[in-house]
């Protein structure tokens, strides 16, 4: 008997760049567009994205992501489905805000932002929430795979992140082991047909097209405090 064939694969894409991320101001799940350089990335990603061959493309229904997928669909020729639960991280009281601006406004709350790992800043969303509901999107959108075909999710550095952490089960404590994804750079993961599930790509950007100007730390993660 033949060695069953998995090699399902998932093609994680960071949303183009934004104003915001420039200024380094928390973005959170407020729907902000991309910029011109923004959509100039996307527009150069999306033939070398295409060519993964995807049978679906999904996105978080937050603009930055939808714009960057829009591009996706004209290289694919498919639908963009959209999924609230593949959002960034909800940041609660620092969405809008720059580092600066946040410790001026809310002093007492940046300083046990900065201070206390275990602080939640109020109306934002703990790393286990955002773990399990994009986890469980990214199960989701997999199990509706056929062996050998390709699924695009566009989505956000910092849940991106937390999704393929609680994708795999493994400590949220390992976060720190990935450097930030660029905006319009992808990540991948892919089913071995022995192994299960392994990352056999990270942050892989458009080689040689529009690159982010200065990664800053993303200040939606949860961990941009702890520094």
């Amino acid at each position: 008997m033949g060695q069953v064939t998995a090699h399902r694969r998932l093609v994680l894409v960071r949303h183009g760049r934004t104003a915001w991320n420039v200024e380094n101001r928390a973005q959170g799940q407020s729907d902000v567009p991309l910029d011109d350089f923004g959509h100039e990335q996307a527009r150069t990603a999306a033939p070398i994205i295409a060519k993964f061959e995807p049978v679906a493309l999904w996105s978080s229904d937050l603009r930055r992501a939808t714009d960057t997928a829009a591009y996706l669909a004209e290289a694919t020729g498919l639908a963009v489905q959209t999924d609230a639960r593949l959002r960034e991280y909800a940041v609660g009281l620092r969405q809008g805000f720059t580092f600066d601006e946040f410790r001026e406004a809310h002093p007492e709350v940046h300083q046990r932002f900065f201070s206390d790992p275990d602080y939640h800043v109020p109306g934002a969303e703990q790393i286990p929430e955002v773990r399990e509901r994009m986890a469980a999107a990214f199960r989701d959108i997999a199990g509706t795979l056929a062996p050998d075909e390709t699924a695009v999710i566009v989505g956000h550095g910092a849940s991106l992140t937390a999704g393929i952490l609680g994708f795999f089960g493994a400590p949220t404590a390992l976060r720190e082991m990935f450097g930030g994804m660029d905006n319009c750079a992808w990540a991948i993961l892919h089913e071995h047909p022995a192994r299960g599930w392994q990352i056999s790509g990270y942050n892989i950007d458009s080689h040689g097209g529009p690159r982010q100007r200065g990664t800053g730390e993303n200040a939606d993660s949860p961990a941009a405090g702890a520094r």
